[in-house]
């Protein structure tokens, strides 16, 4: 095993997959440790995600990098997450070191890149580890890939450079996770599975007594000892680090998509919200707060059919705009978008909302001059929706920035305080849209189109972690229901703690983390 770099003691956790449960297991044991009275920082030298957050200095990072910072106490840093991939198209990804971009890169021009990008991880790793008393990082996929392994920086090799010991961890749930254990350690070279110190399952349903004599096996096959199996976590309502959850309908909250539009949002009592499923979805994080909400259920929507008369419709962020704008017309949902969102208008019930993306779409039209989105053989402009008069260029340049500003009487009934990120390579123009939202400097934030009565149905802003604003989500969502003719429900607080609190409960009773300790030196 190489030597290992001074600093303070190490965990890595990887996985025998994707979507294995690291990210929050990393949080949980941020938060442990953070209880012990310890200096403890989360690590990710490489996250390829579309869920991103804006740090208070403007640079952009990973949003479980952020979340686990919040499990420590921590103000997030993009030392936390030094290289970020955020994928436009299937081929290509934009590139973010240290929170900045530094362009958008093809496989092989990332590989070609990656020897800068790992001096950005190491000068990153050494500023962050000083002065903490222990480090979690987390891997990424499985380190198992040996088609990735002459290139990689994010999991054996990130390992090596800390000292870290690694925690395996594998999904239960899918199945497979005995074969995924011991395949994985097969895989590894010998000095990689020297740093391995140990196994977890995870998302286990049922009585962990019985999987006794299975422990047994893989632990005498490969000779590493099991650390605990967590049980399958109830009603989650945490951020996700990226879409794939969501994708498969598995998100804590909201409804799969599938059903006919009478059939999905028939719900007696409950406030119907439809979320549009874009194929280049991003920042679906943006709907967590509206999840945690009492009468209301969130469902996604992927056809026209599924749309129906929801009280409010979402168009999310997007990370290719142009793209979903061609899938919107492809697949029928921009005809049925616009003819919900005009009776909203005419009827003076029902919104709706688009945020950053989103926003763009209900626009007239969206230009990309430079094939920022399109690539050099796609359309440089694209019509939107037509549903506010707004016209977005996409610019080389890009906004990244924490936004506090004020939502409009026109949107909630008050003028009411919103808070949140902002992430975007579009500059909208206004062409008429009464302005509907604004930053503290008094800037428009968001635009919107008023009905008779002064209230505005369709409307947009560029601000993520909008509905994360308990006062103007409650104030929000108390219209629709009056509108909808539903009794009044007092809201839900928004607040990570005692739900990260909650995750750490669990990892707390379920792992040895005396063991833990003991491996650690702490």
């Amino acid at each position: 095993m190489p030597d290992a770099r001074p600093g303070p003691p190490a965990l890595m956790v990887q996985g025998t997959c994707s979507d294995a449960g690291k990210s929050l297991i990393t949080a949980a044991l941020c938060r442990l440790f953070a209880r012990w009275g310890l200096r403890v920082a989360p690590f990710k030298a490489q996250n390829m995600a579309l869920n991103s957050f804006v740090t208070l200095k403007g640079e952009e990072m990973g949003r479980a990098q952020a979340l686990q910072a919040a499990a420590c106490g921590l103000e997030p840093d993009a030392r936390m997450n030094p290289v970020l991939l955020k994928p436009v198209s299937d081929q290509g990804s934009q590139v973010i070191v240290l929170g900045r971009p530094v362009g958008m890169m093809r496989v092989r021009e990332y590989m070609a890149y990656k020897r800068r990008a790992w001096k950005a991880v190491c000068r990153a790793w050494a500023e962050l580890s000083a002065g903490q008393d222990v480090m979690v990082l987390e891997g990424a996929g499985s380190p198992a890939e040996i088609n990735l392994r002459r290139h990689d920086i994010v999991n054996m090799h990130m390992a090596a450079h800390a000292g870290a010991r690694v925690l395996l961890v594998a999904d239960i749930d899918r199945g497979g996770a005995f074969a995924a254990l011991a395949g994985t350690m097969s895989l590894l070279g010998r000095a990689d599975r020297a740093r391995v110190a140990g196994y977890a399952l995870n998302r286990f349903r049922g009585d962990a007594s019985l999987l006794g004599p299975a422990l047994t096996a893989v632990s005498r096959r490969t000779r590493r000892p099991f650390f605990g199996v967590i049980p399958m976590i109830p009603d989650l309502r945490l951020p996700e680090e990226d879409s794939v959850s969501f994708k498969l309908g598995k998100s804590p909250g909201i409804a799969a998509p599938g059903r006919p539009a009478g059939e999905a949002s028939a719900a007696p009592g409950l406030l119907d919200v439809a979320l549009i499923d874009l194929p280049h979805i991003s920042n679906v994080t943006d709907c967590d707060a509206l999840r945690a909400e009492p009468g209301l259920r969130l469902r996604m929507v992927r056809r026209p059919e599924e749309l129906g008369a929801p009280a409010l419709v979402i168009l999310p962020g997007s990370r290719n705009s142009l793209k979903d704008m061609e899938f919107l017309r492809a697949s029928g949902l921009a005809d049925a978008l616009c003819a919900h969102a005009r009776a909203c208008l005419a009827r003076r019930r029902g919104m709706v909302a688009g945020i950053c993306g989103g926003l763009q779409l209900l626009g007239d039209r969206i230009h990309d001059p430079l094939g920022l989105e399109a690539g050099t053989g796609g359309a440089k402009s694209v019509p939107a929706l037509g549903l506010l008069p707004l016209v977005t260029e996409l610019a080389p340049g890009k906004t990244l920035r924490r936004t506090e500003g004020t939502a409009l009487p026109e949107l909630a009934g008050g003028a009411l305080p919103v808070a949140g990120y902002e992430i975007h390579h579009g500059v909208s123009e206004s062409l008429g849209a009464p302005v509907i939202m604004r930053d503290k400097e008094g800037e428009a934030l968001g635009w919107g189109s008023l009905d008779a009565g002064n209230t505005a149905r369709i409307w947009g802003s560029y601000l993520h972690g909008v509905f994360d604003s308990d006062s103007f989500r409650h104030a929000l969502l108390g219209r629709l229901r009056r509108e909808a003719g539903l009794p009044s429900m007092p809201g839900a607080r928004w607040d990570l703690g005692p739900e990260l609190d909650r995750v750490a409960d669990v990892v707390a009773a379920s792992l040895d983390m005396a063991a833990i300790d003991r491996l650690l030196g702490l």
